[in-house]
């Protein structure tokens, strides 16, 4: 008979699912084994497994063993629920493993306050193959419903501890190949409080048979299982959470798929290349126009009218005067640009020709330990093996690639003198305080450090994510300017790149492969598109 679950030691039902992991159970077991608290049972729900799950679970006394036919991870969650006797439930997939105190924890919690539904906490990641480990600690202290909405800052199922009376009214849902753990979540915070805390309860061993090693299937599950609250939201604060997740989910699996696109880490790419066309064009194209350059540009010639052709090729008359022959504005005569995603969705951002070539052009500085903004594609892509550490920073917390997390320009807990080089293309003009980020980039650099540095100049401004803090645009004299005030004694170099055809052609949002090589390399600082600046700490 179950203890109650107001007494000092409430039974726990631990369930395991287990489907031909039975190499990985018998660590999963062993930190049950070793929990400080000890008042639980094991369920070990077999989902039709092939292998000697069963011969496993069996060697362990305390171990109740389930068999079902399979029926996927959600059927057999919902079997051990069934089965078990606890006051209180914890879903420990057979790979993965409990600290400690795990238990004891998230149960403290659920004693503490009778409504709350379920409790989580805070886990480490760990990467087989990359043989690393990254820690996964979000604050979340209110709004956990807006938040989760947002995007699934509890990640892991082992990391919570659920009420049983949840299970009464909602069940993991047996249609979903994933991402059921973060449909259950959303479900429950929707109607009852629910509670997070940054200790730490569990490991999530990531190896090549995980789930969600499918990315197109996740972000696609991902976006279903978001898609099922928006007829439930009731507030516009509820509203604005939704709109969020869905850029976050597409924003940070796009990421994914880019990236091992580029890298061709994805054996069987159709699926992941369609995937990112749908979600993220940005990232698609850009990722064509890398692998595929002088096809890409054969198709978008293709579509592009001959009036815009004619009316790109022509040049300025020679004397100035607009009255030599009268300006045909063709396609250009509009109030609406071509594209509103910077010319991605037309082959790829004229801008990033420019910031490119020049980390090209400096790749021999990105080396060492080495930062960068946001992702770190470009080190990886231009630094190769001369670098020895990569880091991220990255505002958002819930970002799992970043190693370092905060603002540019207040950033206290970088330590001084820290890396080789910095990578901060295309964000200066993000951060409002634009001067401390560049304080904060002369301070964490070591002597003889690099700032590779892009800021925009003539250039649309976003229409979507960064609308609401795009706040400067830059010329190479002000460039020159600041760096002179943060860089004391450095070496510096400001260039400027552009002219009027490319700085229109930028403008009206056309696509990289629409301008010739030879208009993209002719440079007149009355029109410059992108300022670059290299530089070096002394």
């Amino acid at each position: 008979m179950a203890a109650s679950e107001n007494s000092a030691n409430p039974l726990i039902s631990v369930v395991i699912p287990c489907y031909n992991h039975a190499h990985y159970l018998p660590e999963a077991i062993e930190s049950l084994r070793q929990q400080s608290f000890q008042d639980f049972e094991i369920i070990v729900v077999d989902d039709g497994s092939s292998d000697n799950t069963r011969e496993v679970a069996l060697e362990y006394p305390e171990v109740r063993y389930v068999y079902k036919e399979n029926g996927g991870l959600s059927s057999a969650r919902n079997t051990g629920i069934k089965e078990s006797k606890g006051d209180f439930l914890v879903f420990l997939d057979a790979d993965d493993w409990l600290f400690r105190r795990g238990l004891e924890i998230n149960v403290g919690y659920l004693q503490q306050n009778q409504d709350l539904a379920f409790v989580s906490g805070a886990f480490d990641a760990a990467h087989v193959n990359e043989n690393i480990t990254k820690e996964y600690v979000r604050e979340v202290n209110k709004d956990h419903y807006c938040r989760l909405l947002e995007g699934n800052y509890i990640g892991m199922v082992a990391a919570v501890m659920f009420r049983r009376r949840v299970f009464d009214e909602v069940l993991f849902d047996t249609s979903l190949k994933s991402c059921e753990d973060y449909d259950l979540y959303l479900e429950i915070a929707r109607k009852y409080p629910v509670f997070h805390h940054t200790s730490k309860i569990a490991v999530y061993r990531i190896h090549s048979s995980n789930m969600s090693a499918n990315i197109p299937r996740m972000l696609n599950i991902a976006l279903e299982v978001l898609g099922r609250q928006k007829n439930k939201l009731k507030t516009a604060a509820e509203k604005e959470a939704y709109r969020k997740g869905r850029a976050w989910w597409k924003e940070y699996y796009g990421q994914l798929l880019y990236d091992k696109l580029v890298w061709n880490h994805l054996p069987h790419s159709g699926e992941a290349a369609i995937t990112l066309l749908k979600n993220r064009p940005a990232f698609y194209f850009s990722y064509i126009r890398i692998k595929t350059p002088k096809m890409i540009k054969s198709k978008i010639k293709s579509f592009v009218p001959d009036s815009l052709k004619t009316l790109l090729r022509k040049g300025a008359p020679a004397n100035g005067k607009a009255s030599v022959k009268p300006v045909s504005m063709g396609d250009m005569d509009s109030l609406s640009p071509f594209s509103k995603y910077f010319g991605y969705d037309r082959g790829g951002a004229i801008d990033r020709y420019y910031v490119e070539n020049f980390l090209q052009k400096e790749a021999g500085s990105i080396k060492g330990r080495v930062l960068e903004i946001g992702d770190n594609a470009y080190t990886m892509s231009y630094g190769k093996e001369q670098v020895k550490q990569s880091d991220i920073l990255h505002v958002d917390e819930r970002n799992p690639d970043a190693t370092l997390y905060g603002d540019i320009s207040d950033a206290p807990h970088i330590p001084d003198n820290t890396f080789d080089c910095i990578v901060l293309t295309q964000t200066l003009h993000l951060i409002y305080n634009f001067k401390e980020a560049l304080h904060t980039c002369y301070r964490i650099l070591k002597p003889g450090g690099t700032l590779l540095l892009t800021v925009p100049g003539i250039t649309p401004i976003d229409h979507d994510e960064w609308k609401e803090t795009w706040y400067w645009s830059f010329t190479d004299k002000a460039m020159k300017m600041l760096m002179k005030e943060t860089f004391p004694a450095g070496n510096i170099e400001v260039n400027a790149f552009g002219n009027v055809n490319v700085a229109a052609a930028f403008l009206y949002g056309m696509g990289l492969p629409e301008v010739s090589k030879e208009k993209l390399d002719h440079h007149d600082e009355h029109f410059q598109v992108i300022v670059t600046v290299k530089a070096v700490k002394r």
